[in-house]
């Protein structure tokens, strides 16, 4: 598994209808997409629950590297590219991956923290509490998933859930989710990931 995301902070007055019309207009394309787990089209509004910007923020859990890669290379990510710039594309490598509770259940939030891995620190002590934090988050009330994910250029951890309710048990940033693609969620590894 490989998680990705990229964001695009908007003016503070910018119209955020743009972004959900853009959503409702092309969301549907990576429905089917090979080699795709999940993509949440996130969104974040300056003032709620929150949040200090406007923000698009698209979330990808990837079960191949041929899907990202097809995805970023062959066409679809230069449609973005092209109407807002091309936004620095962050990648981390999975820990683990759980459904929640509520699996079936339509993603209406959220939650992304990402946390700093310090120097001097047992990396499989920290990798593992990670995996224990997802196993956590998909057992509360309301989860639809769990993932955890490592940046080892940065020593970044990002841990990520999508909730069926506006009141996540997780703490970072909470995000509306406007559509959820899921081609292959049922493929993405489960549990541990090494």
């Amino acid at each position: 598994m490989h998680a990705l995301q990229y964001e695009l902070t908007l003016p503070a007055d910018y119209d955020m209808g743009i972004i959900r019309g853009r959503v409702a207009r092309v969301g549907h394309l990576l429905d089917d997409w090979e080699g795709l787990g999940i993509k949440t089209y996130l969104v974040r509004e300056r003032g709620v629950n929150g949040s200090p910007v406007n923000q698009y923020a698209p979330f990808y859990l990837w079960n191949s590297m041929e899907g990202m890669n097809t995805f970023l290379w062959g066409g679809a990510f230069q449609g973005l590219s092209n109407d807002f710039g091309r936004p620095s594309v962050r990648q981390w490598s999975g820990l683990a991956y759980e459904d929640g509770g509520a699996p079936g259940a339509s993603a209406r939030f959220a939650v992304r923290r990402r946390q700093v891995v310090a120097d001097g620190v047992e990396l499989a002590a920290v990798m593992g509490e990670a995996v224990d934090e997802v196993e956590r988050l998909a057992g509360e009330d309301g989860a639809a998933l769990a993932a955890a994910a490592v940046d080892t250029s940065r020593w970044e951890l990002v841990h990520f859930s999508l909730w069926e309710h506006d009141t996540p048990k997780a703490d970072g940033d909470v995000f509306e989710v406007l559509h959820l693609s899921s081609p292959g969620r049922d493929r993405l590894p489960r549990g541990r990931q090494w």
